[in-house]
């Protein structure tokens, strides 16, 4: 078992807001607002209806997925252009095909049929854009998920649990606990990378002041176009 804090129980840690502009979080996903939250960031949640098909300029999962949150996070900065907006997107690869939501429970039967006693990558693109300019960035985690048996899938998906999730699965979601070890942001796995997130701040001029305390060997790519 991978002992792990999951947002809702990470001890909080002291985050410098005093300067910090209106924060927007163009995302549906809970989970991002609790790890946002989880280190004193209250975000303003603004859903946005970027589709999230691939295009034929996607040429790898990394670039799929921060074209997707560059445009999540480029919709809701028209919208509130004084504010810091935060896109995110997340995928699961295994041989090189992307794993996203499952269409129904037995999309998600047979996802977690695929990824049981396997190692994939999971890879969230994390994009800003406000009134310094655009940054973005993208970190991978290495996941071996254990040896499920057949009953522990089936009750997991009758929960519901999965049926939102990259990969039909949450690594958080207990008593499941579907991850033997990572390599990589454990946050990252969960949709929000706070290591890479703390690197975009930086760049954008504001200091945050928050380490991320579930990392074992980050895999992080930064870009940065004005």
């Amino acid at each position: 078992m991978i002992e792990r804090p999951t947002p809702s129980n990470r001890p909080p840690q002291d985050v410098k807001t005093g300067n910090m502009p209106h924060l927007v979080l163009a995302s549906g996903s809970p989970r991002r607002a609790e790890i946002l939250a989880s280190v004193g960031l209250k975000a303003d949640v603004r859903p946005t209806d970027i589709p999230e098909h691939r295009t034929p300029g996607d040429g790898t999962p990394e670039s799929w997925a921060l074209r997707l949150a560059s445009e999540k996070a480029a919709a809701a900065s028209r919208l509130l252009p004084d504010a810091i907006t935060l896109g995110a997107d997340t995928v699961v690869v295994i041989n090189g095909e992307v794993l996203g939501k499952p269409s129904g429970p037995e999309d998600a039967l047979v996802t977690l049929g695929r990824l049981r006693n396997r190692t994939h990558r999971v890879v969230t693109a994390v994009a800003l854009a406000g009134p310094f300019g655009k940054s973005s960035g993208w970190s991978s985690t290495d996941v071996r998920i254990r040896d499920l048996d057949d009953r522990e899938i089936v009750d997991y998906v009758h929960s519901g649990l999965p049926l939102d999730k990259a990969g039909s699965y949450g690594i958080q979601d207990q008593p499941f606990d579907p991850a033997e070890r990572i390599k990589g942001c454990y946050l990252n796995v969960v949709g929000l990378p706070l290591c890479l997130t703390t690197e975009l701040f930086e760049l954008a001029g504001t200091s945050l002041n928050v380490k991320c305390n579930d990392c074992s060997e980050p895999m992080n790519t930064v870009s940065v176009r004005s």
